[in-house]
């Protein structure tokens, strides 16, 4: 038995091989498989099918929502940053827009931790998001830190 680094790459080395050891036999497992049922089909004079595979649901592109989401998007621009004299969308301080039946939330982050327009802010992103919606918009600041980098970034 090899300890110490040595070790650790003989077992990153054999792990591959194991992989490809238990896929090989997955694969002539399924082929087993079908031949067993070509087999059976043939005996009982029944035409063979191959096996179908299931294929997950993938998710599907809702352009209704995505409207709704960049409308929202539009309407927030107007709200500016008077510090910095941005609106809330170039300065990437909005993260997420989850919309919902009843409610929707606007994820968001302010730029420095105790900026004293957050109040005001919070509340005009609110208004604009609930003027696009016809329901209640929640407004929920993220502990994540601003960076200018992200700025003029769009969506």
């Amino acid at each position: 038995m090899i300890r110490g680094v040595c070790g650790v790459l003989v077992a990153l080395w054999a792990a591959p091989a194991a992989a490809q050891t238990a896929a090989a036999s997955t694969s002539t497992t399924a082929a087993a498989q079908t031949a067993a049922a070509a087999t059976a089909a043939a005996a009982t004079g029944a035409a063979a099918t191959p096996p179908t595979a299931t294929v997950p649901d993938a998710p599907v592109f809702d352009a209704e929502r995505r409207a709704t989401e960049l409308a929202i998007l539009d309407a927030l621009r107007s709200v500016v940053d008077p510090e910095i004299g941005m609106n809330v969308v170039e300065l990437a301080l909005i993260k997420q827009i989850i919309l919902g039946p009843d409610t929707t939330e606007v994820k968001m982050i302010l730029t420095t931790p105790f900026c004293p327009y957050a109040g005001s802010m919070i509340a005009q992103v609110k208004e604009q998001a609930e003027s696009v919606v016809d329901h209640d918009v929640k407004v929920t600041l993220l502990a994540e830190r601003w960076d200018p980098a992200d700025a003029g970034l769009m969506w």
